[in-house]
């Protein structure tokens, strides 16, 4: 009977890495769809911004804006869905963990096969959103040195 619930215990606390690693995908699927829909508000403005343009250098700076908030979307995208393989595999580690041990280790390596395949899933999804990341701070910095270049070029110098 002691041996029963001992079992038990270290059952759940095989699943419980899993879990942990559940958590932190979850935090990074949540930032992710939280910088998609910045990504999405930045380009229906510069869609806005394009459709009232009649500048045809203005046009072309929006052009090449809106297709650099394209790529951002896409690279967070496929983070996203790397992340929801993460998620799939830390549940199935769980799952395989648990049934492992009912059914005498029929799984063999599976269980951490899983795991080690939602590792790699999450440090993909974070190498994107780091790119991502930087993608934007250029985004920012590149409107930034046209919005003071056109400043400049409006006001005389004294």
């Amino acid at each position: 009977m002691q041996n029963a619930a001992l079992s038990h215990y270290a059952i759940l606390t095989a699943m419980l890495a899993p879990a942990f690693f559940l958590t932190a995908t979850a935090a990074l699927l949540a930032s992710a769809n939280a910088r998609l829909a910045r990504i999405i508000d930045r380009a229906r403005q510069l869609l806005k911004d394009l459709a009232s343009s009649e500048d045809a250098e203005a046009r072309t700076l929006l052009e090449r804006r809106i297709k650099v908030q394209r790529r951002r979307s896409m690279i967070i995208l496929r983070a996203s869905q790397m992340l929801y393989v993460a998620i799939a595999c830390f549940v199935a580690t769980s799952l395989l963990v648990a049934l492992d041990s009912y059914f005498d280790h029929v799984f063999g390596p599976w269980p951490t096969i899983m795991a080690v395949l939602g590792v790699l899933s999450m440090f993909g999804s974070s190498l994107l959103l780091a790119s991502e990341a930087s993608m934007a701070v250029r985004a920012v910095n590149d409107e930034m040195d046209d919005a003071h270049r056109n400043a400049n070029r409006r006001s005389p110098l004294l």
